[in-house]
């Protein structure tokens, strides 16, 4: 998993409540069990029309928000049915951080799972940084995991609480395998002791 440590970019505003799973990454994609592949399905539905052609209104289709890196949302991100193609969707398009004033819970877990940082900060921050991205790709938001920090283009600085383990996870790159294998000595050794003391195993 890639390490996040600070971030830099374009935000993306997205001002609807209620976003939830299969507006992310409608069930039909869900054949796959690759990570990647699914940046171009990602809001398939309010991206394009039947024809398979964009939707030029949509936040993400307009040329100043095609590389954003943020996403500045309403509330209750994430809602919905569980899959984890969701962030693996938002990742996969290049997106690293989601900034809302609450997350669906198992949504919100499995951003920290898979490279993604989601942010909850209250309303009127939201609303501010909403108002910040706004401006187009010459408005760059700045997050500081380390510090537990959101910076606006305009330099005002807002603090965010992050679980210790998870903020450990994210800045070492690490998934479930990845804290697995930070043990991989541990493991080795009683290997090696339990093929000692019973070699018939």
């Amino acid at each position: 998993m890639d390490k996040f440590e600070k971030l830099s970019g374009v935000a993306a505003p997205m001002p609807l409540i209620n976003i939830d799973t299969d507006m992310i990454i409608p069930k039909v994609f869900l054949k796959t069990i690759k990570r990647s592949g699914l940046g171009v399905n990602l809001f398939d539905e309010m991206r394009y029309d039947d024809d398979r052609a964009e939707i030029p209104d949509f936040v993400l289709n307009k040329a100043q928000y095609r590389n954003a890196e943020i996403l500045v949302a309403g509330d209750n991100f994430g809602c919905g049915s569980s899959r984890e193609h969701a962030p693996w969707a938002i990742k996969d398009f290049g997106i690293r951080c989601i900034i809302s004033t609450s997350f669906a819970d198992i949504f919100y877990n499995n951003c920290f799972k898979n490279g993604v940082l989601p942010i909850i900060l209250p309303q009127e921050q939201v609303d501010a940084l909403m108002k910040d991205a706004e401006k187009g790709s010459n408005a760059r938001i700045e997050i500081d995991l380390a510090d537990q920090t959101v910076t606006s283009s305009d330099g005002d600085v807002y603090s965010f609480e992050v679980d210790a383990f998870k903020k450990h996870c994210l800045l070492n790159g690490l998934d479930d395998i990845g804290l697995t294998m930070e043990k991989v000595g541990s493991i080795d050794n009683y290997e090696a002791q339990l093929s000692s003391e019973r070699p018939w195993v």
